[in-house]
Order: C-alpha cells, then sequence, then structure tokens
C-alpha cells in the first residue's frame, strides 16, 4: 500500500465515527427544516455530509472534473442517513486505497466548461476537498443541532452538552 496514504486512511475512520456521532443526533422531525432562507435544509445538509467522501472519491478519480450542476436530495427520513455515510466512507476507503504514489501526485483538474478552475496534485485534493470539504459541513450541522435545542455531541473536545473529559 501507498505509504503517504496509510494517514489519510486512519483520518477517515476516525472521522467516519464523528461524523457518525453528528448524524445520529439528526432529528427525523426537523429535516427539513433551514436557518435562513438562502440555506440547505438540514436533511439536505445531513445527506451531503453523510455522502461526502464517495462524491469526492468519484469527483478524484479521474484526472479532470467538470462540474455539473446538481440539486441536493432530500432524505425522506433520518434513518437514511447512517447507511449512506457507511457506504461513502467504504467508497472512500477502497479509492484511497488504489491510488497508488504516482496517481496520488498526478496533477488533478477541476473545469468548469473549458476554464479551468484548479490544478494541484490529487493528494492536496483529497486533503481540501475530501475531508476539509466535509469536516466544514460536519460544523454546520452542528451549528442547526444548536439552534434546533438538540444535544451537540463532542467532536474534538467538550460541547455544552457532552463531555468526554469529564468523570
Amino acid at each position: 500500500m501507498n505509504p503517504m496514504i496509510e494517514p489519510l486512511l486512519a483520518e477517515l475512520d476516525t472521522e467516519a465515527l464523528t461524523t457518525r456521532r453528528v448524524l445520529e443526533r439528526v432529528p427525523g422531525a426537523h429535516l427539513r427544516w433551514k436557518p435562513h432562507p438562502k440555506s440547505s435544509s438540514l436533511g439536505q445538509l445531513s445527506l451531503h455530509t453523510a455522502q461526502v467522501p464517495a462524491s469526492l472519491a468519484r469527483i478524484l478519480s479521474p484526472d479532470a472534473f467538470t462540474i455539473v450542476p446538481f440539486a441536493q436530495p432530500e432524505p425522506d427520513n433520518a434513518g437514511e442517513l447512517i447507511p449512506a455515510l457507511d457506504q461513502s466512507v467504504a467508497a472512500a476507503r477502497s479509492f484511497l486505497e488504489g491510488l497508488t504514489p504516482e496517481r496520488a501526485l498526478a496533477t488533478w483538474q477541476l473545469f468548469n466548461g473549458s476554464r479551468q478552475i484548479m490544478a494541484a496534485p490529487r493528494i492536496g485534493m483529497v486533503r481540501a476537498l475530501m475531508f476539509n470539504h466535509w469536516y466544514h459541513h460536519r460544523g454546520q450541522i452542528l451549528v442547526y443541532l444548536r439552534m434546533l435545542d438538540v444535544s451537540v455531541p463532542s467532536v474534538y473536545g467538550p460541547t455544552a452538552d457532552e463531555n468526554p473529559f469529564a468523570e
């Protein structure tokens, strides 16, 4: 296995467990709730967050990707979120395990039509798009949960609702 991928696989596993804890708190009764008219609904945001690893693995697999319009679906119920996360993490794991050093370091390109938006080593895009993008949306869910007065789980440390360091 590519040694530069091993730390990413460990991070994927750790962060998948954290994301699971967050998604388990999403209340089914509030899936269509939005904090602002310009915001995604809680359901859309949660399903997107569950699917980010697989979606980005699919986008990063070819040497170039052209942006296509898409509408974020809304889950019918909160029970869809954890299976979507499990499938997504499995797909991301498979993608990462298949990255040779050459493919990891090869330039990946993003296009909007014929216009190149960015080009960078694929391994850097794994960090920026797959992981950082995932954490960004997970943080948004935490804000939504707080606004709905739902208990916020510990992510990297204590919250007002949960302290993994307390006795």
